[in-house]
């Protein structure tokens, strides 16, 4: 962040990303959404971008495109990727426009209106998804897992055809990088391999600057890409995260969490869920996320082969991605069962608890949320059980004898619990009763949502019925990718 923070209408950006091949992107401008209107702005992202005070006029005329910042100009990205795993050779930003980059963050709009590589598409968001978005980038940062950011939501009374008639939306996304994994496969199919050299210079200045004067950088960069990744899936499954389009078109060069479509806390935790309902082989279901994240990245290490060894690239992620991941997904865990005296068969005990939940069918967070504050009696979380008890009983039983081994007083660990379990999640039921009443243009629950996104671990207690569980009816449904 810089020290000294100014205006909205003050700020200066810049376009490194035009500095690569124009095989690279194509030169686009907005094409404004019809009467407008402010709908929300995030403040704690305002910041990033050293903005304390905010013009508000100016923010949604930026947004619908109808104004530029200063050295702003307007860019659509080519990319490929494999979608469902299939290869798809000439993917882009179809409704996404860029803005140019400042305090490194590059801006981008999405649902601008149509690009270079809109195919068939309108180049348009609806409300609906871009309320998910716009939430889901701030809460996503709330819990502690990179992602990219939300400045600002708008939306309009222009016209969309989805599966019914909506409302366009817009936007304004922050990310240190839009290279996606996808990026490096779209050159690397179309046999441009210097070019493929060129983005990885550009990624690493960009993205891992302290490998600039390095030996064999580009092995490097992988290995940094894969260990951020590993990291990154890690906490989602943590959280219950189920981004629902694992596509390597949708997988940051930087290991952050992007491109928001059908996601999905867990309600009920299920290994097997699958939040997006055109993903009929469960190909993204929540269980799978490592072992796809792991395919991505293989992927990308064939997009990569050209300017390194692509067996011993392999061999890497072979010997390494599980290890990392399982590392750092034993150490989530533990923490969120306050679990400090790091015991042999931690990773037992936490599959034992997962299978536990499963099959007494439990709601993921808000079983967390309540074992914090855990001190013996088991009839609370017993309550939470909607099939059997049995299961957990015993591995309450057994979690007992376990905290044997803490130092740490039952206050103590409560505390730090707290921190590390969330009391609200953004849950599907009550995005879409935000939006139906943004669909009214009664934006109150957003600014709720907001409110409790970026600041998840607090009790907000005016907020409270955020962290009400998820009615039966509505639990682990299942999403469309325009929702």
């Amino acid at each position: 962040m810089v020290k000294t923070l100014m205006k909205f209408s003050d700020l200066q950006l810049t376009t490194p990303y035009l500095t690569l091949s124009e095989l690279f992107y194509d030169t686009v401008e907005a094409t404004p959404l019809k009467k407008p209107y402010l709908i929300s702005y995030s403040k704690d992202a305002a910041k990033l971008l050293g903005v304390s005070e905010m013009d508000e006029e100016l923010l949604l005329k930026v947004v619908n495109g109808e104004a530029k910042l200063q050295g702003s100009k307007h860019f659509a990205m080519c990319y490929s990727g494999h979608q469902f795993g299939h290869f798809a050779g000439r993917l882009g930003d179809g409704r996404a426009i860029n803005l140019g980059k400042v305090n490194g963050w590059n801006l981008q709009l999405k649902g601008a209106g149509q690009t270079l590589y809109s195919r068939r598409g309108d180049g348009r968001a609806v409300l609906r998804s871009s309320v998910r978005e716009y939430l889901m980038s701030e809460a996503m940062h709330g819990l502690g897992i990179a992602t990219s950011r939300a400045l600002a939501l708008i939306g309009s009374e222009s016209d969309v055809a989805r599966e019914r008639w909506e409302k366009g939306a817009i936007v304004l996304r922050l990310s240190p990088t839009w290279v996606r994994f996808g990026t490096f496969e779209y050159f690397s199919s179309n046999k441009e391999y210097a070019k493929v050299q060129e983005l990885a210079d550009y990624v690493i200045a960009e993205s891992f600057a302290h490998l600039q004067n390095e030996e064999n950088r580009y092995r490097k960069m992988y290995e940094q890409i894969v260990k951020k990744s590993a990291c990154t899936v890690a906490q989602w499954q943590s959280v219950g995260f189920n981004h629902g389009v694992m596509n390597t078109d949708n997988m940051s060069i930087d290991g952050r969490t992007i491109d928001y479509g059908p996601f999905a806390f867990l309600d009920d935790y299920d290994s097997n869920y699958v939040c997006n309902h055109t993903d009929v082989e469960g190909r993204y279901s929540f269980g799978n996320q490592p072992r796809i994240m792991e395919w991505n990245l293989a992927m990308l290490a064939y997009a990569l082969a050209s300017i390194i060894n692509i067996e011993d690239t392999l061999g890497f992620l072979e010997e390494h991605f599980t290890k990392l991941y399982e590392t750092a997904y034993l150490e989530l865990m533990q923490k969120k069962l306050g679990l400090y005296a790091k015991g042999e068969d931690d990773g037992a005990l936490i599959r034992w608890l997962l299978s536990s939940l499963e099959l007494c069918v439990v709601e993921y967070t808000l079983f967390f949320r309540e074992l914090s504050r855990y001190s013996g009696d088991k009839s609370k979380l017993l309550e939470l059980c909607e099939y059997q008890e049995r299961p957990l009983l015993e591995w309450l039983e057994a979690y007992d004898a376990r905290l044997q081994d803490e130092v740490l007083t039952q206050e103590q660990r409560e505390a730090k619990m707290l921190k590390n379990n969330p009391k609200y999640i953004l849950r599907n039921y009550l995005l879409q009763e935000a939006i139906v009443k943004a669909e009214i243009k009664d934006f109150s629950m957003i600014e709720d949502m907001l409110t409790v996104a970026l600041a998840p671990f607090d009790e907000h207690e005016a907020l409270s019925y955020l962290a009400k569980p998820t009615p039966k009816a509505a639990k682990n449904i299942k999403l469309s990718c325009s929702s």
